[in-house]
């Protein structure tokens, strides 16, 4: 049975300082590398097959942290990069509130932010998907651990399982270094087996 296992990346300073990162390639601070470490651990008990990531250097870095254990090369996708924020990326969220507070409440109450160069969420869900779907077909029947991001791994699981948007609000936020999986059923097609797991 094909598993995925979508792995968010450990913390970085800009995760810390409630930072927008979005496209800009921070990289792991010490947290984040302990972090990485402590799930690759975790991670290697379920024997992953392959291993694949974003080109963003958090998360490639925490893919090479299960790399270095279970001597799997990482491959790279930027489609499974996090989501462009546009003129958000690089401001702190109280920043995002003082400049743009009618955008900024919606964003939080889950509405879709049009304009400022903000990727559309429809779009980012079905570029993961596209990154997800690809990889599984070409690992048919192992274990995939595909290292990411927390709001392209919650679109990209909405994408997959053909969740309407009203169950968007209904899922939280991923912790850095806690996965997703998602297991492919011949019959029924994917499923959601573990949510924020680590």
């Amino acid at each position: 049975m094909t598993r995925l296992l979508l792995w968010r990346h450990g913390q970085t300073a800009w995760n810390a300082a409630s930072r927008v990162q979005g496209q800009i390639d921070a990289e792991l601070d010490e947290v984040g590398r302990a972090q990485a470490q402590a799930a690759a651990a975790r991670l290697a008990e379920l024997h992953p097959d392959v291993i694949i990531s974003s080109d963003l250097r958090r998360a490639a870095d925490t893919a090479g942290a299960l790399a270095a254990i279970t001597g799997l090369d990482v491959a790279h996708d930027p489609r499974l990069r996090e989501r462009h924020y546009g003129s958000w990326q690089g401001l702190t969220t109280t920043e995002i509130a003082e400049r743009w507070p009618e955008e900024y409440a919606g964003w939080r109450a889950g509405a879709p932010i049009r304009g400022l160069g903000i990727e559309d969420l429809d779009e980012l869900g079905k570029r993961v998907a596209d990154a997800l779907t690809d990889v599984a077909g070409r690992a048919a029947g192992g274990t995939i651990v595909v290292a990411s991001h927390g709001g392209a791994i919650r679109r990209g699981v909405i994408a997959m399982l053909g969740w309407p948007e009203s169950v968007v609000p209904t899922l939280s936020v991923l912790t850095n270094c806690h996965w997703v999986e998602l297991r492919l059923d011949q019959r029924r097609g994917w499923q959601l087996r573990a949510y924020n797991a680590g």
